[in-house]
């Protein structure tokens, strides 16, 4: 069989203008960058290829690479929010943008690999993805209608239309001369298969960045995630440290990619002051318990992974990412994604088959703003108008049976600090987060209380959860002024629980708490 290994620049010249290009990774993992700077290169000095599109179903940095006019025409993602070229791009509606919930991404690919119309889902109802809202349009030149809302068995059920895929880039460890890819290394499944054959079912190509070629027959048949039928074009990279990092600051671990386990050792002890954040994570623990599947975002909420193993309920529960990792302990947020100690890979397209079906008990997300009705909103907010902080959240937080939303009360410039088991408040913030009424609906309320959902809002001096009635104030913390520390610093008042309770003093003391004893 002829060898399908190429030259940079020749795997590079299958790319034409016009093209639709999916990549495949998370930050920096899975990151292609490689092929992604020799495409790029090409088009600055050559102005070709042009006029692409660009599908993301999480958030790559390295789109900043395609952020040039005329590079790129369209782009439809999950979570633009690490490329601020991109954002900037679609901001002055210099293209096509939209924004859709991560897990219908990925499973679009699979619905364009077995060439099928698109997906049903109830994901995205009720939010700005609802076609009754803004369809997931992220700008003024975004016309295309995207979804629909359908009725099948007399339910509403959005529409998501499948998408062609020329071009898929794919970053591997290992490659044979024929095609067939390993990801020993790597440090995620991802959606490489999916996107490699959303490519091949498109009439497209699909090209490989990989460390290393071995010969034909070195590659175990069940280490293989890309049959070499599935690749037109297989590249190694020439500086593993500029294109070919694990993660984001990691060469290479392999406790990471699950090839060693790394020793339990000691668990790093709880830091001696504390801050707000760290408040935050620490009231949201107690919502744990043993035996449950977790998601932790990223954002104030993932302080909960770090706060889990100094209470010793690593071992008690089970941490995933919506990327595709089971168990172990998640990375701190500059390597977020990656798991040490994983216990099983998934594709990540499988792992949202998993959420969307009910697997998931507990998820701990972000906010940006709360309102009365309970509706969050993480999607757009302060200048950029591109939603940018979306990724996985809708099909998280809709089909959690317990949603955690972690965020402070206050933002811009809160100053406070813990002392004497109280929080002293030296300066409130400037932006309000609980406001009369979100700017977008990334999470809606209603819904969740006809779901049956379970919705606890915890900020690092109250805690809130949503009922029928609205957002009921169920706890404060010790030395908080109710009227002048927490309704006075929202936009609508909350009911207030005839229950009120004083948050646990432990929360507030610096050292391990004990909780779970």
């Amino acid at each position: 069989m002829k060898t399908k290994v190429m030259k940079l620049e020749e795997a590079i010249g299958l790319v034409k203008d016009g093209d639709a290009v999916a990549t495949s990774m998370a930050g920096n993992i899975g990151n292609a960058g490689y092929l992604i700077k020799g495409l790029e290169t090409r088009f600055l000095e050559t102005g070709s290829p042009k006029g692409l599109t660009k599908y993301s179903g999480c958030g790559h940095p390295s789109d900043a690479m395609f952020a040039h006019p005329g590079f790129i025409k369209r782009f439809v993602g999950s979570h633009p929010g690490p490329c601020p070229p991109m954002l900037a791009m679609i901001d002055n509606n210099e293209l096509e943008a939209y924004g859709l919930p991560q897990g219908i991404i990925q499973q679009l690919y699979r619905c364009t690999a077995a060439k099928q119309p698109g997906l049903l889902s109830k994901i995205g109802i009720g939010t700005y993805v609802d076609p009754r809202q803004v369809g997931g349009r992220l700008n003024d030149v975004s016309k295309d209608s995207t979804n629909q809302i359908m009725e099948v068995g007399g339910e509403e059920w959005i529409f998501y239309k499948s998408f062609p895929v020329d071009v898929a880039l794919i970053r591997a460890t290992t490659a044979d001369e024929s095609g067939n890819i390993a990801i020993e290394e790597e440090a995620l499944k991802l959606e490489i298969l999916e996107i490699a054959l959303a490519a091949k079912a498109s009439g497209g190509k699909v090209l490989v960045q990989v460390k290393n070629v071995v010969a034909n027959g070195s590659l175990k048949a069940k280490d293989v995630v890309i049959p070499a039928e599935a690749v037109d074009a297989v590249v190694v990279v020439e500086d593993i440290q500029a294109y070919h990092m694990q993660t984001n600051r990691t060469y290479y671990n392999p406790f990471l990619s699950g090839q060693l386990r790394a020793p339990q050792g000691a668990v790093a002890p709880p830091p001696e002051v504390l801050d707000m954040a760290e408040l935050i994570g620490r009231r949201a623990v107690y919502e744990l318990y043993p035996g449950a599947v977790v998601n932790v975002g990223l954002g104030v909420g993932v302080g909960v992974c770090s706060v889990a193993a100094t209470e010793n309920m690593v071992d008690r529960v089970t941490f995933t990412l919506e990327l595709g990792a089971f168990g172990g302990t998640p990375t701190p947020k500059s390597d977020f994604g990656a798991t040490v100690n994983p216990t099983s890979f998934i594709a990540h397209p499988s792992m949202f088959d998993f959420y969307h079906g009910g697997g998931l008990d507990i998820a701990f997300l972000g906010s940006a703003e709360v309102d009365r009705e309970g509706n969050v909103n993480v999607s757009r907010f302060g200048e950029i108008k591109a939603g940018r902080a979306q990724g996985g959240f809708i099909d998280i937080s809709q089909s959690a049976k317990k949603v955690v939303f972690c965020t402070y009360l206050k933002a811009g410039g809160l100053k406070a600090e813990v002392a004497g088991g109280k929080i002293e408040i030296g300066q409130e913030g400037k932006e309000i987060k609980f406001v009369e009424k979100v700017n977008e609906i990334t999470f809606n309320g209603k819904l969740a209380v006809e779901r049956g959902q379970e919705v606890v809002y915890i900020t690092e001096r109250c805690v809130f959860k949503l009922t029928k009635e609205g957002v009921v104030l169920t706890e404060i913390a010790p030395g908080v002024d109710l009227e002048k520390d927490v309704l006075a610093q929202m936009a609508f008042k909350p009911v207030v629980s005839k229950d009120l309770k004083v948050m646990d003093a432990r929360i507030y003391v610096p050292g391990r708490m004990g909780c779970f004893d």
